[in-house]
């Protein structure tokens, strides 16, 4: 819905029965880590005036172009940009960061595997401890084979936070690239990952639009989120917006309420 201003998507976000927004910080400024303190404190008066939490921030690498964490020429620049968007968040009221970004991630723009993993912990380790410091989760998204071989499953993520030993760092579940990523359903990696490192949740379906928009059936995770006391928040992310943007968060809006209704609840 970026057609929108800001105090206007929230407002139609609000209407709609959302809790809050999650916030891409390339739609706030093309170099979102100088983003004046005033304009920080208009961004989240506007979010709360609308009735709105702010979620925290996604898609955090993409602004300035060029960023890497795997190239170790780059990594002082990236691991600054990711130390800077955890201050972006705690001062937009946010409480995580999910960290997918595939193309500022890619183990090809280092000599070999073992250099680009090396670089890639550096700055995550930086990022963990400014959000530990800030009392913030950043999550490590598991993507898709399709964007990056790099960081593709839960546990895939849960064994690289292992290695780095920084606190402030944990996974996160996005359900559609999960289909593509994981062994078994989504609901499933919950149940076991749920308990000791996943810090966020992404519903969309397989097919990249909306849940409730395909084939994928949301009750069994819904259910393994109220069965854990899960308290974290639930972001409908959808990719394609058919028939509009507008639509598609109203559908997701519905479905996902009626689902947390019928398991009790929910998150």
């Amino acid at each position: 819905m970026r057609e929108f201003e800001f105090a206007e998507q929230c407002r139609i976000i609000a209407d709609l029965g959302f809790d809050a927004v999650e916030i891409a910080p390339f739609t706030l400024s093309d170099d979102p880590a100088r983003l004046p303190a005033a304009r920080r404190r208009e961004v989240r008066n506007m979010a709360a005036d609308a009735g709105l939490e702010v979620a925290g921030l996604h898609w955090l690498m993409n602004v300035p172009v060029g960023m890497s964490i795997t190239d170790p020429a780059r990594a002082e620049v990236a691991g600054a940009h990711m130390e800077a968007m955890v201050e972006l968040c705690a001062d937009l009221g946010g409480e995580m960061l999910v960290h997918g970004s595939p193309d500022a991630r890619n183990p090809a723009d280092a000599p070999d595997g073992t250099t680009a993993r090396r670089a890639a912990a550096a700055c995550f380790a930086r990022a963990g401890r400014a959000a530990a410091a800030a009392n913030l989760r950043y999550c490590i998204e598991p993507l898709s084979p399709t964007l990056t071989p790099f960081l593709n499953s839960v546990a895939d993520c849960a064994s690289f936070i292992d290695e780095i030993e920084a606190s402030g760092l944990m996974t996160m579940l996005d359900t559609c690239a999960a289909a593509d990523s994981e062994d078994r359903p989504a609901h499933e990696v919950l149940e076991e990952w749920l308990p000791s490192g996943i810090g966020h949740v992404h519903v969309n379906d397989p097919n990249r639009r909306a849940p409730g928009q395909g084939e994928m059936r949301f009750g069994p995770v819904m259910q393994v989120l109220a069965r854990s006391g899960y308290s974290g928040y639930v972001s409908a992310e959808p990719f394609v917006y058919e028939p509009s943007g507008l639509a598609a968060a109203s559908i997701a809006a519905g479905y996902m309420r009626g689902l947390r209704e019928a398991v009790g609840g929910g998150p």
